[in-house]
């Protein structure tokens, strides 16, 4: 026997966390050689910025998240770089700010959270899957976490790219997501779902118009709102029967939901609110603790009974309450579209026999007329729009919160009756999320507020560059999905003491996740009044130094109207010319 095996391997360890684990525990997995001196190098220059002596004859200003050498004196002199933005909390990375040029049709428009996953849905029609356990880990792609995308979606079959995802929820019970589209159809994913390419598990056609909002109730029905005031109900019975179907049978799933569905609209017309919902369905929410359901137009509210699916009460974001004779004198379109429909299928039939009559055409162009003025009306066209409703979030307390678009939080009680408002920031909230004693509100700025249960401001700070779209919360954060597609995620406690602990400690292991990188820059400008510059002279001034350029910047100057996209078309032309030369990586600005 040799005498070394039983001694344990005491060598050291470098931690990279660039380093892919190996799938079989019994075999320790060490970075490769490039990656060690690699994260060595940066050790050293991390100790190079910390322990030289730094000039202290003027305080130098602090400009986070940025590092240079270099530079001059003075005003030119680089400031200061903090490993961490000073103004707001740390955060978790989920997904870096893409490239716009990578995200034409794939934008991701609206994020939703499961006990174990984020669910993210793109423009394209697709979603994204990311396991909560591994929001830690490096992925392959884009910088971001790992993730699982589903194949695109072509709308109905002809590749009109009409499939967005508008809103998502999950169904914990039966563990699907639903994903609501721009073409009307309701998706069901599997939240178990296979890795790579994978498909919805049911689809069916629910809303003539795109699905706006979906939610789900405590008793397990599904609801939808649309366009037109449009609220469709699937009861949870007809759920159990779809899921229930083999992989054979599912075909039949799309059968059976698109016949299955509960239309209030047809309901309040016989209960004497024929148009309480003529503007679209932006907003739903399930009140589970009184059972009742929460629809929002761009400037009024409808309180639904959850059990019954009975309209309770209809009132205005000032707390008026529209009563059923003021409602009376609006003509009912819900019988409007019933008509509209039996005058088109009866056209269709006889259009096979004879051509439509004059009167006909007529009375189908004046009617599709009205309902277009309609819902130009109802979508806000002449309302007041600084008021419209954005967003709905329930509270712990069973308060309601209701953003606007411009910066006013409401509360509002549990039946509908209006406790107080608040501005605590002027630009639009476009997202509310609630959890525990706290509720977070996300702004067009890119601001993320988060306020008390009476709505006392907590703690500020700039979360994202772009306007923050919709937020989610799992594991302990809470994640904000910004216009850019960049996602976040924050610790619910912040503001609080363990902000002050991580931000001491990832300053002090700077050097772990810190990137270094030599790069030149080559600056120019161009006077567009003064003359036009040939494609050969662009190629000749280019072409000097394009071997040793990373990164070329050329400004424009004395731009008249409309010469601006004729000059930079120009000059990407022939910088994307310049590729052939050998330049890898280029941004012209």
């Amino acid at each position: 026997m040799d005498a070394n095996d039983d001694v344990p391997d005491l060598s050291p360890r470098i931690f990279d966390r660039y380093a892919s684990s190996s799938d079989d525990d019994s075999q320790p997995s060490y970075p490769s050689l490039h990656s060690t001196n690699r994260r060595l190098d940066y050790m050293i220059q991390f100790l190079d910025r910390n322990l030289l002596p730094q000039n202290t004859s003027r305080p130098k200003p602090s400009l986070p998240e940025f590092v240079a050498k270099g530079g001059g004196q003075g005003i030119f002199t680089l400031p200061d770089r903090k490993p961490l933005h000073p103004n707001r909390p740390p955060y978790l990375q989920l997904r870096p700010h893409p490239l716009r040029e990578t995200q034409f049709g794939r934008f991701l428009k609206t994020i939703a959270s499961t006990d174990r996953q984020l669910w993210a849905g793109s423009e394209s029609g697709a979603v994204r899957v990311w396991e909560l356990k591994d929001l830690y880990e490096e992925g392959e792609e884009e910088e971001a976490a790992p993730f699982r995308e589903s194949s695109a979606i072509l709308s109905n079959g002809n590749g009109n790219g009409n499939a967005a995802v508008m809103c998502m929820v999950g169904d914990e019970g039966n563990g699907v997501v639903w994903s609501g589209h721009k073409d009307g159809k309701i998706r069901g994913w599997k939240m178990d779902c296979e890795s790579g390419g994978f498909k919805e598990g049911w689809c069916w056609q629910a809303h003539r118009g795109p699905v706006l909002s979906v939610v789900f109730t405590c008793y397990g029905d599904l609801w939808s709102g649309s366009e037109g005031g449009n609220i469709r109900i699937w009861p949870w019975e007809s759920i159990n029967n779809a899921l229930s179907l083999t992989m054979e049978e599912r075909h039949m799933a799309s059968l059976l939901m698109g016949k299955s569905f509960i239309d209030l609209r047809s309901q309040v017309a016989v209960n004497g609110f024929s148009s309480i919902l003529n503007s679209d369905i932006k907003c739903l929410l399930s009140d589970n603790i009184r059972a009742k359901v929460w629809s929002s137009g761009y400037l009024s509210f409808a309180l639904w009974d959850a059990r019954t699916r009975e309209l309770l009460k209809v009132f205005n974001i000032d707390g008026q309450i529209e009563n059923r004779a003021d409602l009376s004198l609006v003509p009912d379109f819900a019988m409007e579209d019933e008509i509209k429909m039996k005058i088109v299928a009866s056209s269709k039939k006889e259009k096979t026999q004879s051509s439509f009559g004059f009167f006909q055409q007529s009375r189908n162009a004046i009617m599709g007329a009205a309902d277009a003025v309609r819902r130009v009306a109802a979508k806000g066209g002449f309302l007041d729009d600084s008021r419209r409703i954005e967003a709905l979030t329930i509270t712990i307390d069973g308060m309601i919160w209701v953003g606007c678009a411009n910066g006013m939080l409401i509360q509002w009680d549990g039946n509908g009756n209006r406790i107080q408002d608040i501005q605590p920031h002027p630009s639009a909230v476009l997202c509310l999320c609630s959890f525990g004693s706290k509720i977070w509100a996300g702004y067009a700025s890119g601001t993320v507020h988060a306020l008390d249960l009476d709505g006392n401001k907590l703690g500020e700070w700039v979360a994202h560059s772009s306007p923050v779209l919709k937020m989610a919360i799992g594991a302990g954060y809470i994640y904000t999905l910004a216009k850019h597609g960049g996602i976040r995620g924050w610790s619910i406690t912040s503001p609080g003491p363990l902000d002050g602990i991580l931000y001491s400690e990832l300053t002090a292991k700077g050097f772990l996740y810190t990137r270094m990188e030599n790069l030149t820059i080559l600056t120019g400008t161009w006077n567009v009044a003064q003359g036009r510059a040939s494609k050969g002279s662009l190629e000749s001034w280019l072409h000097s130094a394009v071997s040793d350029v990373g990164i070329i910047v050329i400004g424009l100057q004395e731009v008249e109207m409309g010469a601006g996209f004729l000059a930079m078309s120009a000059v990407r032309e022939s910088v994307r010319y310049l590729l052939h030369y050998g330049l890898q990586c280029i941004n012209v600005v």
